[in-house]
């Protein structure tokens, strides 16, 4: 099940729920989990490029919405508050980020920069969120607000530049 913290391969691959959660299997990379998972949302964001921006903020919200469920049965599962393992939080919240920005290699790198940054660093109020509020809300609540901190600052930074 698990060892020392860690969700084992035969856990989460015998779980649907986990296999979600998990970000199919990328959140049991050995180092930076969060940013494995978040190269998915870069993926799913490059996918939907072409479905229009109703679509895809659309998708992004079903994203959220089942990634609370998915979050918290996967920790209740596994019996802890957000693994590290635990990356659809990342995706998702990846995924918004990149609705904020045009789809150029150099704005999506610097939105994956910032948002990954944003989700290490959690400064207030995420680490309050990720610390204060339980359950797959939790888990969800404070990659998006990373997701909304680094997405203020591109937007920003473009207004500031044109």
């Amino acid at each position: 099940m698990t060892t020392r913290g860690k969700t084992s391969a035969r856990t989460v691959f015998t779980d649907p729920v986990h296999v979600l959660a998990f970000g199919l299997g990328l959140g049991l990379v050995p180092l930076a989990p969060g940013t494995a998972g978040t190269l998915l949302g870069v993926l799913l964001a490059w996918l939907a490029l072409d479905l229009g921006l109703a679509v895809q903020i659309a998708l992004g919200v079903m994203m959220f919405v089942a990634g609370i469920w998915i979050c918290d049965n996967s920790s209740r599962r596994l019996g802890q508050h957000d693994p590290g393992g635990i990356v659809w939080d990342e995706i998702s919240a990846m995924y918004f980020t990149l609705l904020t920005v045009p789809p150029t290699i150099a704005e999506w790198c610097a939105a994956f920069v910032l948002f990954r940054v944003f989700d290490i660093l959690k400064p207030w109020p995420i680490r309050d969120l990720d610390h204060r509020m339980g359950g797959g809300l939790g888990i969800m609540l404070d990659d998006l607000v990373a997701a909304l901190y680094a997405a203020i600052l591109l937007v920003l930074y473009r207004w500031l530049m044109t």
